[in-house]
């Protein structure tokens, strides 16, 4: 009797021993799982994680070595897809300049990074601001009746109106736009000098890697330099500056004076890579098709001018504990959930890409050289800035209109009674979803949205929304494990892009219509990574994947080329557009 009264105990036991192992199997999102994640990511030991440093090497190994340990397999080599960015700048060893054939002191002028690697000998002409502005409301051209062809240029930096940001000059006062007006008159080289009420101590700042070169040679000179060209015309700088200031009026004039100048710029390069795991699906048909999930672990390091921080005199560890160490927190933790459960019809990418705050390096090196076919992904879901989870419980979606599907999915897996959805068509955007939207895929954009704390060293780990954190994670599993599963493969659908400023540059407000390629990958052009229906470039004939060379006859280079270009024309103009299309010119006629 007692060994029948047994044997149903033992059962019951293996029962719940069984029970209790499903439930490790299948692992929970949680806060002490998450803050480990991030605490570690956002550490100082990890300094900031800028690409190419002992902080990013230890940021993407760890990022693989936790994936891998709960069975996830390399989708490229050891996990890691290496490759190389341009770092840093650094002025050579060959740059001269001289004054009349008397060689100055390298502490009295210095290349800027918009210069080409070059020389000229030429005469000097002064073309006070180097404005050609013809308006309703302002005339200023420095360049009437000046001869500049083949000659140095000597401009003041900046503008009179410097302290107010809404000036007309705002536009226009750029070191770029200058230069770049200077050559389209026919300038052989520019030399920029700061005045007394821009730059009363006179300081050179720092070589910025991103910019691109003008073709010409750009020097930047001490004001005693320029007084010294200027010392047959018995003027000064300064009291040039002055007078333009208040009068408002060119003061343009040859100079009696010969300059001769070799400039001399070395790109630093650095090694850096994207992680890349995969969680084969278990789907015999499937498998083969696949869902990316990632976002983007570098950051800011410690900051510093050119570096896109907000704090650009501060040089301490920029964290980036919401930008982005919580968003690879999440993907790691929905990695865990998956390589648990195994439920997964398709195969799941998880990336992690380097050097997204430099342009989207990571992501659209990735696209570019994509390990599987980018027609065999069915979506893509990119995490940004997840970690601060407002009062209000409010979580940004982007993309929804990039696939039919999309809204009906993420209505019905979110509750609404404890997340507030604020969606959003558009699938171009300020992250890496957009490398791959521009490859026609399918993208999801979750983000918590900007605060205080963005880009400075006060993004710290302390500062998240864990419970937050969970919430949102969670709703991505959710999502992704339909989109990983047996529903048929989403079908792509235009929608943008949403049409943003190149970062740092100030123009008006006229557009083509284009995704540009911010990573220039093309070198002498500038290659439209996606052309949005019914905008000017579309209606006038430019398809995905042109290069444009030039606008109006003037050559387009790179994309601050572009910009200066857009910023010089205005709605209503009909403007002419060549391009290459595999590899043969075409010219576009573009109404704006």
């Amino acid at each position: 009797m007692r060994h029948y009264l047994i044997y149903p105990f033992f059962i019951s036991l293996i029962l719940l021993f069984s029970c209790q192992s499903n439930k490790l199997d299948e692992p929970e999102i949680t806060v002490a799982e998450l803050q480990d994640h991030i605490n570690y990511l956002a550490s100082d030991e990890l300094q900031g994680r800028l690409p190419g440093t002992e902080g990013d090497i230890k940021s993407a190994e760890y990022i693989r070595d936790q994936l891998e340990s709960w069975g996830l397999s390399p989708l490229i080599d050891d996990g890691l897809q290496s490759f190389e960015i341009v770092s840093s700048l650094e002025a050579g060893d060959n740059n001269v300049l001289k004054v009349n054939n008397k060689t100055l002191s390298r502490k009295q002028y210095m290349p800027l990074a918009i210069s080409e690697s070059t020389e000229l000998k030429g005469k000097v002409v002064f073309a006070g601001y180097g404005f050609d502005i013809e308006s309703d409301t302002l005339e200023w051209n420095d360049y009437d009746n000046l001869n500049v062809k083949g000659k140095w240029v000597m401009i003041i930096r900046e503008d009179p109106e410097v302290d107010n940001p809404l000036s007309f000059f705002a536009n226009v006062s750029a070191d770029m736009s200058k230069v770049m007006t200077a050559k389209d008159k026919g300038a052989g080289g520019v030399l920029l000098v700061s005045g007394k009420e821009v730059d009363p101590k006179d300081e050179f700042e720092s070589l910025v890697r991103g910019e691109y070169s003008t073709g010409i040679p750009v020097f930047r000179i001490k004001r005693e330099v320029a007084d010294m060209i200027l010392g047959s015309s018995n003027k000064n700088i300064s009291e040039l500056e002055e007078k333009l200031n208040k009068e408002y009026l060119p003061l343009s004039q040859e100079i009696e004076c010969t300059v001769e100048g070799k400039t001399e710029l070395l790109e630093q390069k650095v090694s850096t890579g994207n992680v890349l795991m995969v969680l084969p699906g278990n789907d015999q048909v499937l498998k083969n098709e696949f869902l990316v999930i990632g976002g983007h672990f570098d950051h800011l390091g410690l900051g510093g001018p050119g570096s896109s921080s907000r704090a650009p005199d501060t040089i301490a560890v920029h964290h980036g504990a919401d930008d982005n160490a919580s968003g690879i927190a999440s993907m790691l933790e929905i990695a865990e959930r998956f390589a648990a459960n195994r439920n997964n019809a398709r195969s799941i990418i998880f990336a992690a890409f380097t050097a997204e705050e430099m342009g989207l390096l990571g992501s659209k090196y990735l696209v570019e050289h994509m390990p599987v076919e980018a027609e065999k992904i069915n979506a893509m879901i990119n995490l940004d800035m997840i970690g601060r989870l407002k009062e209000n419980k409010t979580v940004q979606i982007s993309g929804v209109g990039t696939a039919k599907e999309f809204k009906d999915i993420i209505y019905r897996l979110t509750d609404t009674s404890t997340i507030r959805l604020a969606l959003s068509e558009e699938g171009y955007g300020p992250s890496d979803h957009s490398s791959f939207y521009g490859k026609d895929i399918p993208v999801l954009f979750f983000s918590t949205g900007a605060h205080l704390d963005y880009h400075t060293p006060y993004d710290i780990a302390e500062k998240l929304n864990y419970d937050g954190l969970v919430m949102i994670s969670e709703l991505v599993y959710n999502i992704s494990a339909e989109l990983s599963g047996t529903n048929k493969k989403l079908v792509f659908k235009e929608a943008g892009p949403r049409t943003q400023n190149h970062r740092g540059m100030r123009r008006k407000g006229v557009t083509l219509g284009i995704m540009p390629d911010f990573a220039g990958n093309i070198k002498n052009g500038l290659r439209a990574d996606f052309v949005t229906p019914g905008k000017p470039a579309a209606l006038g004939g430019m398809q995905k994947g042109d290069i444009i060379v030039a606008i109006n006859g003037r050559a387009i280079n790179n994309i601050q080329d572009y910009m200066f270009r857009l910023s010089k024309l205005d709605y209503g103009e009909i403007i002419q557009v060549e391009v290459l299309r595999d590899n043969k010119k075409e010219l576009l006629l573009i109404a704006l």
